[in-house]
């Protein structure tokens, strides 16, 4: 790699690699000693091509999901069959793994603008903004970007555009699967809430397990299935269609519900 060689977003490639690999070296045991990852279907990243994969998944805090999935992802490829022992996988990362993230979010600080030139692909909501509810265009070059990031190598996305439960998956995902025609791999976590604050970037109780799953890609009709049609099939694969709100107790829902409203006024 030549030392000034960039992405396609002008990132110089030898820099990213060495804060992805400092970044590893001081989160590794938020999932490996203060809690445990469960992982499991790890095998399926290593079936897929090197480009024009989309994760999808449920989101539960800003940044520690995102960087769980950069240690697994570049585990798995380096032949860890769901596991992360020895954080030496990340000598040599991935270096097309990007993630969709919100703009204001990695704007918002220090760490944040370092995670950035990690591998964030940064979009403005069109649904909230500083707090506040708006609604706005989408724009052009932000669904390009994603696309760039996609014709590059593998983008990870959380279609409900927040940290809260249950939320519905927002349309444009489903027009970047048809207009892009990505592998779809869905991936389910939970227990980083109860790791970690919203942000996720302070632990918030230990000797908590997490989890990660990866499923095999959806099957999708490019271009015969709707937007609506796909965005039920991501709902079902992500296990946040309401259908699964049926099957979780009554005490537990509402718990649900009061630590949800407490996030939208803290927000």
């Amino acid at each position: 790699m030549g030392l000034f060689k960039r992405n396609p977003f002008g990132h110089i490639l030898f820099l990213k690699k060495w804060l992805i690999r400092i970044a590893g070296v001081m989160t590794h045991k938020r999932y490996r000693g203060f809690n445990e990852l469960k992982i499991e279907g790890s095998d399926v990243l290593r079936s897929l091509p090197d480009k024009k994969v989309l994760f999808v998944s449920n989101h539960q805090t800003y940044f520690a999901d995102v960087v769980a999935m950069f240690h697994v992802f570049n585990a798995s490829l380096k032949g860890r069959d769901d596991n992360i022992k020895n954080v030496g996988y990340l000598w040599n990362p991935k270096l097309n793994l990007y993630y969709v993230a919100a703009k204001e979010t990695m704007k918002s600080g220090f760490l944040p603008k370092i995670l950035a030139y990690a591998g964030s692909v940064s979009i403005e909501r069109t649904w909230r903004a500083n707090g506040e509810d708006i609604n706005r265009q989408v724009k052009m070059s932000d669904i390009s970007n994603i696309g760039i990031a996609l014709n590059d190598g593998w983008v990870i996305t959380f279609p409900q555009g927040t940290t809260r439960p249950w939320k519905p998956i927002r349309k444009g995902t489903a027009h970047i699967i048809k207009r892009y025609k990505p592998i779809v791999v869905p991936i389910v976590i939970d227990g980083f809430r109860r790791s970690f604050d919203r942000k996720g970037l302070r632990i918030k109780k230990k000797g908590i397990l997490q989890s990660m799953e990866i499923k095999e890609p959806l099957e999708i009709d490019y271009d015969n299935e709707s937007v609506d049609e796909i965005i039920e099939k991501i709902e079902y694969a992500i296990e946040q269609h309401p259908s699964f709100l049926k099957v979780i107790p009554q005490k537990e829902l509402e718990a649900m519900e009061q630590l949800n409203e407490k996030r939208k006024w803290e927000y």
